[in-house]
């Protein structure tokens, strides 16, 4: 399987099981609905699992374009390589947001704020204040990349298949300690791919696909992934 392709399918499942958990918990007349924040950091915890360990000895399972840039400035990826992985990140991101549709198709109707529906797809900010909302997604960010490549410093050694499982488990923290400013997007394709589809998509009610906030969950993410990169260097390297 070519790098491009185990990423595209790698970011679609992520969006399938992370975006899905957000539809569970939000979405009227699921069973899961209310479920709360917790479930909703596992679930995407382990939408990060499952995606790696299925595409992860195919490309390494960057699914994210920060950390793609992050890892290509660090010299752990070459930067040809880098176009090629995004542009199959944002589409398996759009896939999966798609596929997430159709899954809770009956569920659109029945729910009738569209800033939850939007949710599904894409992060809001829990207070729309520009800078801390894109400094929030900076320090994410900083802290997903720097750990990813910590891991991978000299003298770090893991089971075999075991630093996937710790990664998941990184996304919950991040997700629990971090997440309740903005929604932790940390990721541009996991918040930008969804989000066209939400605007496309035939979403009764939907809204606005706020267009207005989609540049901080992709602004915010890469520079915290150049910082990490930066630091990493300094330190670790």
């Amino acid at each position: 399987m070519s790098h491009f392709l185990a990423e595209l399918i790698g970011t679609m499942i992520l969006i399938i099981l992370g975006d899905g958990v957000v539809a569970g918990v939000v979405l009227n007349k699921s069973k899961a609905q209310n479920a709360g924040w917790v479930v909703i950091t596992f679930g995407w915890g382990l939408a990060v699992m499952v995606a790696a360990y299925c595409v992860g000895h195919y490309s390494g399972a960057y699914l994210n374009p920060a950390v793609t840039v992050g890892f290509a400035m660090a010299g752990k990826l070459p930067w040809a390589e880098v176009p090629s992985m995004i542009s199959a990140q944002m589409i398996g991101a759009f896939l999966g947001a798609v596929v997430v549709w159709l899954h809770y198709l009956p569920h659109w109707k029945e729910t009738d704020d569209p800033e939850a529906k939007l949710g599904v797809f894409s992060t809001i900010p829990a207070i729309r204040h520009t800078w801390s909302n894109l400094l929030s997604e900076m320090i994410g960010t900083f802290v997903l990349v720097l750990a990813l490549l910590a891991f991978g410093a000299k003298g770090v050694v893991f089971a075999d298949g075991l630093q996937t499982l710790v990664v998941a488990l990184l996304i919950v923290s991040i997700g629990m300690s971090l997440g309740g400013t903005t929604g932790y997007a940390i990721n541009p394709a996991r918040d930008l791919g969804p989000r066209i589809a939400h605007a496309l998509l035939p979403i009764p009610g939907k809204g606005s696909s706020d267009w207005g906030y989609a540049w901080i969950p992709v602004v915010g993410p890469l520079v915290g992934g150049v910082l990490a990169s930066w630091v990493y260097l300094q330190l670790f390297h």
